[in-house]
């Protein structure tokens, strides 16, 4: 059984300092969010092919404790980054991350996909570390929503593990007609979808 200062240092937030493409980052999780100690090698993959405007307003979907985000949020210190995840710590985390690291650009908010998301609200970007058992009902609705929500020539970067490649492809080349594999790991691959309006 574990003693109460070693229950009390569970308890405590995680802190950790890093770097992504450039962006010095001090975050904070807890145990029960996705990779709460470090960042994970598909969110490394991700934001090393992300190509974005100063101006672009951006969203990060499942956002966790927030990597994606804010560094979306400092690379486009011009434009807006929401993030969004399901779970209400994740968002917390996110939101007290991007207060940390003075990103005043950046929000979170509670949202199962695009449901709390206002209507109106448009993209450049929508990126997004789609876990491994999302589901395929699940990620239809997503790539749709996402379609929607993207202006025109908008961009939709996601990383997923590598087993889900084909997967991924098909739904994106049916969604968005299009598909672009950026990046192919050993565990993971970073696919790139476009808003084309004809």
């Amino acid at each position: 059984m574990l003693a109460p200062d070693q229950l009390a240092a569970l308890r405590a937030p995680i802190s950790f300092e890093t770097e992504l493409r450039g962006q010095r980052l001090r975050l904070e999780s807890t145990w029960g969010l996705f990779s709460p100690r470090e960042i994970d090698e598909g969110t490394r993959l991700l934001l090393q092919h992300v190509k974005l405007k100063p101006e672009a307003d951006c969203l990060d979907l499942g956002c966790g404790y927030g990597p994606i985000g804010l560094t979306l949020a400092a690379l486009a210190p011009q434009g807006r980054t929401l993030m969004v995840d399901k779970d209400f710590v994740a968002v917390d985390f996110a939101q007290r991350n991007a207060a940390r690291n003075r990103l005043e650009n950046a929000s979170s908010r509670l949202s199962n996909g695009f449901e709390q998301v206002p209507p109106e609200m448009r993209f450049d970007l929508i990126a997004s570390n789609v876990p491994a058992k999302v589901g395929k009902e699940l990620l239809s609705i997503l790539l749709h929503d996402a379609h929607a929500r993207l202006r025109p020539g908008g961009q939709l970067y996601l990383v997923t593990i590598s087993g889900l490649r084909a997967f991924i492809k098909r739904n994106l080349e049916e969604v968005f007609g299009n598909y672009d594999k950026l990046k192919q790991g050993a565990h993971y691959t970073v696919a790139l979808a476009e808003r084309i309006d004809r």
